[in-house]
C-alpha cells in the first residue's frame, strides 16, 4: 500500500518510529528517519539497508528550524519527492502536579511534542503540496482531554491534535491530509517510564500498531482528513 511513497519519520531510532520505519521499508516505501541519538539511529539504518532498504538517516534536533529544514531538503534532494510526515519525536516529561513542575522541563517537553512536530510540517508543505501528500501526527491517550499529573506531556499532545486538525482546514484546498493517532499502550522504553510497575510483557510490541499508519499514507486514504485514529482498534480494510 505504501510502495513507491517517500515517507518522513522523526524520532525513528527506537520505539514506534523504528517500528514504522521497518514496516514503511517492508511495504516498499522509502524512508527518511531522524532522531537525536546518533548511535541508534546510525545501527537502525545500517540494518535496514542491509536489508535492502531505501532510507536515509539525520542526526536533527526538531526543535531547531534550520536542522529541520535541512532534514526535508536532504530528503527531497535524495528521494525527489516527498509524499508523507509522520510526527513521532516525542518526550515524556515528569509525571507530577502543575504547582511543582519545573519550568525547563515543561519547555523541554511542549519543545519537542508540539514545536518540533510544528517545525516538521511547516517545512515539508511545499514539499506535500506537490505530491498531495500527508501527515500523521503521533497522539497519545491523553491527547484528547486533560489528565492530572500528565503534565507537559498531556498539554502538548492536546495541542499536537488541534494542530493536526488545524493543518487539516488550513491544507485542504492543497490536497494535503492531516491526522492523528493515537497509538495505545506498547512495549516502549517511554511507556516504562511512565508505567514501571507494569509488566511490559502485557503489551503490544510498536511492529503491532503499525496498520493505521500504512492506510493513512495509501491511496485508500486519500478522502480521509481531519480525524483521530485509535491504532489498536482499527481495522486494515478489505
Amino acid at each position: 500500500m505504501a510502495e513507491g511513497r517517500v515517507v518522513m519519520i522523526s524520532g525513528g531510532s527506537k520505539g514506534l518510529g523504528a517500528a514504522l520505519a521497518r514496516r514503511f521499508v517492508a511495504e516498499g516505501a522509502a524512508v527518511s528517519i531522524c532522531a537525536r541519538e546518533t548511535d541508534e539511529l546510525n545501527a537502525l539504518a545500517e540494518q535496514l539497508r542491509s536489508e535492502g532498504g531505501r532510507l536515509i538517516a539525520s542526526s536533527i534536533d526538531v526543535t531547531s528550524e534550520s536542522d529541520v529544514a535541512g532534514w526535508v531538503r536532504a530528503t527531497h534532494d535524495r528521494f525527489g519527492k516527498i509524499d508523507a510526515l509522520i510526527n513521532n519525536a516525542s518526550m515524556l516529561g515528569p509525571r507530577t502536579g502543575i504547582e511543582s513542575y519545573p519550568l525547563d522541563e515543561w519547555r523541554s517537553v511542549v519543545e519537542v511534542n508540539l514545536t518540533g512536530a510544528f517545525l516538521c510540517a511547516r517545512e515539508t508543505i511545499p514539499a506535500l503540496r506537490e505530491t498531495r501528500g500527508t501527515m500523521v501526527h503521533v497522539s497519545s491517550g491523553v491527547g484528547d482531554h486533560g489528565r492530572p499529573f500528565w503534565g507537559a506531556y498531556c498539554a502538548s499532545k492536546n495541542g499536537l491534535e488541534a494542530l493536526s486538525e488545524m493543518l487539516a482546514g488550513e491544507l485542504a484546498e492543497d490536497g494535503i491530509r492531516s491526522n492523528a493517532v493515537d497509538p495505545g499502550k506498547m512495549r516502549t522504553a517511554m511507556r516504562a517510564a511512565a508505567y514501571p510497575d507494569e509488566d511490559p510483557l502485557t503489551l503490544p510490541l510498536p511492529g503491532e500498531v503499525t496498520d493505521v499508519f500504512v492506510y493513512l499514507v495509501s491511496d485508500a486514504a486519500n478522502e480521509v482528513s481531519g480525524q483521530r485514529f485509535q491504532a489498536q482498534k482499527f481495522d486494515m480494510p478489505g
